[in-house]
């Protein structure tokens, strides 16, 4: 047992005998017994100025309120008896990798242990080359804008970092956009108010402080901290105090997510819940059913693509968890895809569908018996198929409505007039879509288009490319002339994109996954009014289209050897099998946020 954790309890004996008398972070910090802080300011990077000024800070709070802090820049401070010493550690605007794989491992012992850490600043600038850093200091840095007055909110008032402080607070500082948005796995004490200020690329929610238990530890980060000033300032001093008492278990306080500093509406991961209990009717993905085995459909179908032969070596760049499976093994794969849809808090399956009485369409009705078996709804993806023309995909409607249009998931949006929804790929192959008109009382008809001259006579626009997302070219643009015409606006996102193995020698274009920032910023982008236009919907690129790499479909975490796949291995601070679902649990949380958005749209 950590003294720290001893210390606690000292600490919770006191708080009961002098509740009356004192506030909760002054007699937590009087019942402590004196303790030993670390700080670290090592950069292999960018070199903030601010940093004597912060270890300087760091020291004077030490003397008034009973810790020592010894500064150094030696990473071989960092072993197990030498980290032994201290009941927290400060990563002072560290940058780079400044930590080699030894002193990581101590680092995170000490942590996990019961010892404390406490990221400032560019601490989310730091050990790139450790996944399991990231879940130490809970996001990492992706970029800022020029330094500037910004107002942020106070999320938590009882944290002793956070309780002196109003409401909002207004301060200059250099503020951090982050790779991935932290708030399903810490708990948030403050956050930004993008319209604030100018830069700003997290959608609208941007935790800038934050805390989380460590296994047995307790890690606080604050992204201020850029500034010299900073550190004279009275309220970031006192915040930078509270996070130094809370890590070294000096004072008590609630950091588990989802406590009462968290938002209402946003949940963690490890639910894996949907945002209702049938998933959200907003969130489409887009679902392949054009697999086959020899055991399934006498051959294999799209898993040979690229001159591969299959089970062990396929066209994708990632190996399915469930293997080259067959899209009509309803009880088997169909069934735990939908589950997985499930999930993933989408209610919306978009059907990759290439002409009556092709392939996909003799599937359709088994893969929708499953699809309503759990909750999951069925829109339509129109596909490019031989002979398509406008005329002929509004009898394609007419077609999939009396074929289907009495099933429990077909689906139908009540918010728009309780019509059903067809996507059109490639759109743009047809020129005159007049003939949409005689449908448009029944039919949510989406271009595939950002190009407002190529949208008559259809109900709605949608984007599909995944790897346009990462910059939402023409989105914003989209976005308010479908609001302005009475259209949806469903703009596509997606993980990432690489089909090098399905299309040999196509290196380019591809969007590298990032572990998940390559996603989280094409969903920032959608959520975001200023960029992406207030989307009715967001379908996403894709549920398992597997030869462009932008599957959210569960990876296998151990594909076949000497195929050179790759794996989801660092998601989201993941790793191993729980790799595996981390996009799956990712769209559930952007699915949580994007209801939340609707409903404060109104």
């Amino acid at each position: 047992m950590r003294r720290s954790r001893v210390r606690r309890l000292a600490c919770a004996v006191a708080l009961t005998l002098g509740a009356a008398f004192l506030s909760p972070g002054v007699q937590s910090a009087a019942a402590a017994d004196p303790y030993q802080v670390l700080v670290f300011s090592k950069t292999a990077g960018f070199r903030h100025d601010s940093i004597p000024a912060g270890i300087t800070a760091l020291q004077q709070l030490g003397a008034a309120h009973d810790f020592t802090v010894t500064a150094t820049e030696d990473a071989t401070a960092f072993t197990p008896a030498g980290l032994a010493a201290y009941e927290a550690v400060v990563f002072l605007s560290t940058t780079g990798d400044v930590l080699n794989d030894t002193q990581q491992s101590a680092l995170k012992g000490y942590v996990d242990g019961g010892g404390g850490f406490v990221g400032v600043h560019a601490a989310a600038d730091t050990e790139y080359d450790w996944p399991e850093y990231e879940d130490l200091v809970g996001a990492r840095f992706r970029s800022h804008p020029a330094i500037q007055e910004a107002r942020l909110t106070t999320e938590d008032h009882a944290h002793p970092a956070t309780s002196h402080l109003d409401d909002t607070w207004t301060r200059t500082d250099e503020w951090y956009n982050y790779r991935s948005n932290p708030r399903s796995y810490v708990h948030v004490l403050q956050s930004l108010d993008e319209s604030s200020y100018s830069g700003g690329e997290m959608g609208g929610d941007h935790p800038i402080t934050w805390c989380h238990p460590q296994q047995e530890g307790r890690s606080f980060y604050t992204g201020l901290g850029h500034t010299i000033e900073s550190f004279a300032d009275p309220d970031f001093r006192q915040l930078l105090l509270g996070g130094v008492q809370y890590a070294a278990g000096a004072v008590e306080a609630d950091c588990g997510a989802g406590g009462p500093g968290d938002r209402a509406g946003y949940s963690s991961p490890d639910t894996a819940g949907a945002t209702e209990d049938e998933g959200s009717s907003n969130v489409h993905l887009f679902y392949y059913p054009w697999y086959g085995t020899p055991d399934g459909s006498g051959s294999w179908r799209h898993w040979q693509q690229g001159g591969h032969t299959p089970p062990d070596a396929i066209g994708a760049d990632l190996y399915p968890k469930l293997g080259p499976y067959d899209s009509g093994d309803i009880a088997g794969a169909v069934d735990q895809h939908m589950t997985w849809v499930q999930r993933s808090g989408a209610g919306v399956i978009v059907y990759s569908w290439w002409g009556q009485g092709g392939y996909e369409d003799s599937l359709a009705g088994d893969v929708m018996d499953a699809a309503a078996r759990h909750g999951i709804e069925v829109a339509w993806h129109i596909e490019p198929y031989g002979g398509r023309t406008a005329a002929s995909v509004v009898d394609d409607i007419a077609y999939l409505e009396g074929k289907f249009g009495d099933h429990p998931a077909f689906y139908r949006d009540a918010a728009n007039g309780d019509r059903n929804a067809y996507y059109v790929f490639e759109s743009l192959k047809i020129q005159d879509w007049s003939a949409l008109d005689a449908v448009e009382d029944t039919a949510i008809v989406l271009a595939q288009t950002t190009d407002t001259s190529k949208v008559d006579h259809f109900g709605g626009i949608y984007t599909y490319d995944g790897i346009a997302g990462a910059t939402a070219p023409g989105w914003k643009n989209a976005g308010d002339y479908a609001k302005a015409n009475g259209l949806v606006w469903a703009p596509s996102v997606a993980p990432g994109y690489l089909d090098d193995r399905a299309v040999p020698g196509n290196t380019t274009p591809t969007l590298d996954r990032e572990d998940g920032a390559s996603y989280d910023l094409e969903w920032n982008n959608a959520l975001d009014p200023a960029i992406g236009g207030d989307p009715t919907w967001v379908s996403v690129t894709s549920f398992n289209e597997w030869h462009e790499g932008s599957s959210i479909e569960p990876a296998s975490s151990s594909p076949p050897p000497g195929h050179g796949y790759e794996t989801y291995d660092g998601a989201y601070g993941t790793t191993g099998e729980a790799a595996e679902t981390a996009y799956l649990d990712r769209t559930a949380y952007w699915a949580d946020r994007f209801e939340q958005q609707l409903r404060e749209r109104g």
